[in-house]
């Protein structure tokens, strides 16, 4: 075997080890922080601070954002189903695809690219500053006093943001419906319950719940372990939002493909 081949194979073994070592060590954290939720006292001060920031610098987007996702699943579904010779059920699709796809994915992003970035850059700062290293020497967990507290805001922000995504993109649905496309308002309103049904908003609940804990702990696990001083902190924060993106997209087609399963379709 060639030189150029042995280090290649030697790279290839390298980065998966390397991947191995990280996963199983985001997956200590994710222990130490489920552990350190239960441990007394709680940070209710940081808690209630992380949750407003992270409000702060996700509602509107998430707004902005649910508006025309809304409109362009009316605008789709509508369209589709004129062809179908169905047009009482489009206020149906609309509302089932908001709530089952759409509402978990656009807070998904929003958590993980807002608030996200947010919370591993301001980690990354205090780990490099040596913050994280005094507190420990000075007997104070970081995980309980820094990391539980932002990943359970992450988790109540999320769960809200879905809610919120729901009401704005059906509103938004609804308003292109009737407006541009000259839909009849009593038809989208009275075709809601149709293929749509409460376990679908329960389910994007616990998605945005289960994304909300995804993101904090990758967040977190970059923010603690940031190389090679402040570009290191930059390097890491990119890396958060990325690994974030990729499990989130790979939990809700696990989470999906369950709940499909596990709950039939209405009228099925």
């Amino acid at each position: 075997m060639s030189s150029a081949t042995t280090r290649g194979v030697e790279k290839v073994q390298q980065a998966g080890h390397g991947a191995l070592s990280q996963t199983g060590n985001i997956v200590q954290l994710f222990i130490d922080v489920a552990r350190n939720i239960f441990v007394r006292p709680f940070q209710l001060r940081e808690f209630i601070q992380q949750a407003w920031f992270i409000a702060s610098v996700t509602i509107l987007p998430t707004a902005l954002i649910a508006i025309p996702f809304g409109a362009i699943v009316s605008l789709q579904t509508s369209s589709l189903i004129k062809q179908l010779g169905a047009e009482s059920f489009t206020g149906a699709a609309s509302v089932l695809i908001v709530l089952q796809q759409a509402a978990p994915i656009i807070t998904s992003l929003l958590i993980a690219g807002a608030a996200g970035s947010a919370v591993a850059a301001d980690l990354g700062s205090r780990t490099i500053r040596e913050e994280i290293d005094a507190m420990r020497v000075l007997g104070i967990n970081p995980i309980q006093r820094l990391v539980v507290p932002r990943v359970l805001a992450m988790v109540l922000v999320g769960a809200l943001l879905n809610g919120l995504v729901c009401v704005v993109g059906i509103g938004g649905g609804y308003f292109f419906n009737v407006v541009v496309q000259n839909g009849t308002p009593g038809a989208y309103l009275a075709s809601f319950s149709a293929l749509a049904q409460l376990p679908d908003l329960y389910v994007a609940t616990l998605k945005a719940a289960i994304f909300g804990v995804i993101a904090g702990v990758i967040a977190a696990y970059k923010g603690l372990t940031p190389k090679g001083g402040p570009k290191g902190v930059g390097e890491a924060v990119n890396q958060s939002v990325v690994i974030t993106f990729l499990l989130l997209f790979f939990a809700n087609l696990i989470i999906t493909a369950v709940y499909l399963q596990i709950v039939p379709a209405k009228g099925s």
